[in-house]
């Protein structure tokens, strides 16, 4: 079969290589699948660096989200098991975690429904406890992580408040369903919060940036606000001023998702379920911005690795509807 591996750690389309390759061999509770569609995720290109919290053994393949086909024919939502990840013709993967995929999605949106909804649903619902008329602030609300939370927000009845770099982007956040849409290029973060909120600020603040988004995110936290911490996309992990968070009295409340898998796997499958509710009824639906062929992968991992893309890039497969 085809794969990229990477042999090496550094920038994405420099270490990815497309390689002919044995197809993996399927473990005890493991299934071999076929890869129709294999989103990527920004860990993708932190894999290709080195930089990620789990580090496969070189050469490995990259990919962490797929919809894929059972040897019975069922379509399904996976996390492949590296280091055989989902950028190949096949992988490998527990077979009691995967989750079957929505039939109101095509094979690239249901393969961008898995990590980046349930991180939004975690976070905004079981870590935030968001409520309908408070105050969201999403941080990359263009992006695949922050557009899937803004679509959430909206779902619940909050107001959300995107934040963006650039004009693209920012029209993009308009059309995923923000109420306001801030430029971090071009406008003043804490004083458009501040004014959309009539000075109360944002209830609940979505990061999976870090760095600067996070300084400015505390400046315009409510009473009683949360920040919920996602990742650190800018590559740069913020000191929060505990003293700062106990006078304004805010939390700051992190969210790991994949711990969800191995502590509470019951309630991923919920999770799941609720999910696949709200696409059917049109409420969610990922944002796809590109669907590239399995050659086309490099490059689109660069382009995500780099803040170029808006919404999802996902890689198709043979077969793939």
């Amino acid at each position: 079969m085809q794969a990229w591996r990477v042999h090496r750690n550094g920038e994405p389309n420099e270490v990815m290589r497309l390689e002919e390759t044995d197809r993996p061999t399927p473990g005890d509770g493991q299934v071999l699948l076929k890869v129709l569609a294999a989103n990527i995720n920004f860990p993708d290109a932190l894999l290709c660096r080195g930089q990620y919290q789990v580090r496969p053994p070189l050469p490995f393949t990259p990919g962490v989200e797929i919809c894929g086909e059972t040897p019975d024919g069922r379509r399904v939502l996976a996390t492949p098991a590296l280091p055989n990840g989902g950028f190949a013709e096949y992988v490998v993967a527990d077979e009691a975690a995967l989750l079957p995929a929505p039939d109101v999605l095509d094979d690239a949106e249901a393969a961008a429904l898995h990590i980046g909804y349930q991180t939004g649903w975690f976070g905004l619902h079981r870590r935030a406890h968001l409520q309908a008329g408070e105050t969201l602030l999403v941080h990359a609300a263009a992006g695949g992580v922050g557009s899937a939370a803004v679509q959430l927000g909206k779902a619940v009845g909050a107001k959300v408040i995107g934040v963006v770099g650039g004009p693209e982007k920012a029209k993009t956040a308009h059309e995923v369903g923000c109420d306001l849409v801030i430029d971090r290029r071009s406008e003043d973060i804490v004083a458009a919060v501040k004014e959309f909120t009539d000075g109360r600020g944002a209830d609940v603040v979505y990061d999976p940036v870090g760095g600067d988004a996070y300084v400015k995110s505390v400046k315009c936290i409510a009473f009683e606000g949360r920040v919920i911490v996602v990742g650190f996309a800018s590559g740069v992990i913020p000191t929060p001023a505990l003293n700062h968070a106990l006078v304004k009295n805010y939390s700051i409340v992190g969210l790991h998702w994949g711990l969800y898998n191995t502590k509470d796997p019951a309630a991923v499958r919920a999770c799941h379920e609720e999910l696949t509710a709200l696409a059917a009824q049109g409420v969610i639906k990922p944002l796809i911005s590109e669907r590239v062929a399995l050659d086309g992968a490099a490059a689109a991992v660069q382009r995500v690795a780099d803040g170029t893309s808006t919404g999802r890039i996902v890689v198709l497969a043979g077969g793939a509807r």
